[in-house]
């Protein structure tokens, strides 16, 4: 007596060539399986290898920051033409503020004062990637971790303008007495990386980010308790909650890009002589200290500029 089957078990084949059919069979009702569950094919999305979205960073910069650039900062920009229209760029600037807002400006004047906008991409620190929502919307505007690999592959491979603070934490923790002092530049790694990549280095000025987020002081214990990696007090935060962290006051920007340094004029492998490296970065902050100085020098209000 013949075996019983199932109407899930496979007719078995009376010759090779049906089992040759069956099998063909069998594999394109898999493949059509397989196709069911893949999402939709989504002509309109944009989205490249860094998680950059151009729908996202459209609607961003066309509402928030918009507002912030041209209503609320009332942004002036100096000297835009000396970034770069084409190739690799390292842009280095100052940083300051509980949340700076200084980053967003930056690339918003780029793209709307540049005579050939081109898009600007922002290193950030790793610890964003633990917290919700910042860790998705980051990498869709155009921000990357801080690794000398990432920008490395921007910077040469791909010929893009990168953004970088190497104050880092220094800055945005430090407190409204020391304003546009600018603090140490560590090992000078963001020079390194641009000598590696042959990348022009073009030093950035900002003034008006220490008054627009200030920072009056640091609680230790406030931030062992919620795990933050600092936690500011500040005019909005954080008796607003965490909607004080974008409580910025209406302080007037002015942003400055500064002349350009070429590296591809230091020599074969400038990256290898640590001496060179550091005297660049020393030479990168002093100009961005000596432009602050001036800006500030200049202005007669903190509000109207």
């Amino acid at each position: 007596m013949a075996p019983r089957r199932t109407s899930l078990a496979p007719p078995v084949p009376s010759s090779p060539e049906a089992e040759g059919n069956a099998e063909l069979a069998l594999d394109v009702s898999e493949r059509e399986r397989m196709r069911a569950l893949l999402p939709a094919v989504e002509p309109d999305r944009q989205l490249n290898d860094w998680g950059r979205s151009e729908r996202v960073e459209r609607v961003f910069d066309a509402t928030l920051v918009e507002f912030f650039y041209r209503y609320w900062f009332r942004c002036e920009v100096e000297g835009v033409e000396n970034v770069p229209a084409e190739g690799g760029a390292l842009l280095v600037s100052n940083h300051s503020g509980a949340l700076p807002p200084d980053a967003a400006m930056i690339g918003k004047a780029i793209r709307d004062e540049h005579p050939d906008p081109r898009p600007l991409y922002m290193t950030v620190e790793h610890f964003f990637k633990g917290y919700p929502g910042f860790s998705t919307l980051l990498p869709k505007i155009g921000c990357v971790p801080a690794h000398p690999a990432n920008v490395h592959r921007l910077l040469f491979d791909e010929r893009q303008l990168v953004l970088v603070f190497p104050e880092g934490r220094k800055g945005t923790e430090k407190l409204i007495k020391d304003r546009y002092r600018v603090q140490r530049f560590g090992r000078g790694g963001f020079v390194e990386a641009a000598m590696r990549a042959q990348a022009q280095l073009v030093p950035v000025c900002v003034v008006g980010a220490e008054e627009a987020a200030p920072v009056f002081a640091q609680s230790k214990l406030m931030q062992r308790l919620t795990g933050l990696l600092y936690f500011p007090i500040t005019p909005t935060f954080p008796w607003l909650g965490p909607a004080g962290m974008l409580g910025y006051l209406p302080a007037k920007f002015r942003i400055r890009f500064l002349d350009p340094i070429d590296t591809t004029r230091m020599g074969s492998e400038p990256a290898e002589d640590k001496a060179l490296v550091q005297s660049v970065a020393q030479e990168v902050r002093a100009r961005i200290q000596e432009g602050l100085h001036e800006m500030v020098g200049k202005r007669k209000s903190v509000w109207l500029g």
